[in-house]
């Protein structure tokens, strides 16, 4: 079995496409068709069914997918080992980060890792929990910056700061001098909130539950940038961290504390167990560490 081969297979198991898959390989799908070819013919059992156009993995290609990604975390193991040995002079490092901390928590801490070690490759991707948390198990990322809890076996968690979530109102709207506001807020007043499948929104919709109601926004986004602009042009109020709040400082809305309960999230970083944590993820995280105390959270 050929690498490269294990690399068609993996990228086709993602896809279950074969034209997306030769497309994001960079190869014609008629070179991806032979080789996985090849490489049944190798196995002795088919990976993939191809029911019409549909095309699914077998249970053998299940348990080379799961075998496959093992392969490329020994890979990466190694590499980021003699990386490691050069003292940080060459490398890569990813990481995903929510999209409420990317702008407000990480750019100190970015812009010093990067000064200090230049040709180190960096990439912050902001991204949903969801995809921190598959990105992590499939050793896509390194480190991820998420709302914890995040539990899995392989997993480890450290915890960084404690942060409170507020309402953002306009600032013409009839509650916007309230000195503190409850969850009721959203029973009795239209609301602008992530959808469903968002952890923060899950946070909320939990607290919501606990007072015997569910929150029926009149619009769900998935960006925080449109949330604040449907909010600021009065649409409704939302529910966002404190901290993201007082970072984007928008002149078209203020930011009232929620009290009774008071909503706290846990900000942590997160990595696999099994996984070698490099130079890099050290020290980045040790810089980040220091980041979060001197600011205070």
């Amino acid at each position: 079995m050929e690498l490269k081969q294990l690399e068609y297979f993996m990228t086709l198991s993602q896809e279950l496409h074969f034209t997306r898959a030769a497309e994001k390989l960079g190869i014609t799908q008629p070179s991806l068709s032979q080789q996985i070819r090849l490489l049944e013919h190798e196995i002795g059992m088919p990976l993939f069914d191809r029911v019409g156009k549909k095309t699914m993995l077998t249970e053998a290609g299940r348990a080379l997918l799961h075998h496959g990604y093992n392969v490329f975390h020994e890979l990466s193991q190694a590499r980021a080992v003699i990386s490691e040995l050069q003292g940080l002079k060459r490398g890569t490092l990813k990481i995903g980060a929510l999209l409420t901390v990317v702008n407000y928590l990480l750019p100190p801490t970015v812009m010093g890792f990067h000064n200090s070690y230049p040709n180190v490759e960096l990439s912050v991707l902001g991204l949903r929990t969801g995809d921190i948390y598959n990105g992590l198990l499939q050793n896509e990322l390194d480190l991820g910056i998420v709302l914890l809890p995040m539990e899995h076996e392989d997993l480890e968690t450290i915890p960084l700061y404690k942060e409170n979530l507020a309402l953002a109102v306009a600032v013409d709207h009839p509650i916007a001098q309230a000195a503190f506001v409850t969850l009721d807020i959203l029973k009795e007043t239209p609301s602008v909130l992530l959808p469903n499948t968002y952890f923060l929104r899950q946070v909320i919709n939990e607290q919501c539950r606990s007072l015997a109601f569910t929150p029926q926004p009149v619009l769900e986004m998935t960006t925080m940038e449109s949330i604040i602009t449907m909010v600021g042009k009065g649409v409704g109020v939302t529910i966002l961290p404190k901290g993201y709040l007082d970072y984007i400082d928008n002149p078209h809305i203020c930011t009232i504390p929620l009290k009774n309960p008071v909503l706290t999230t846990q900000i942590g970083v997160v990595y696999r167990k099994n996984k070698h944590l490099c130079a890099a993820s050290r020290v980045f995280m040790e810089q980040l560490i220091s980041t979060v105390k001197s600011r205070n959270f």
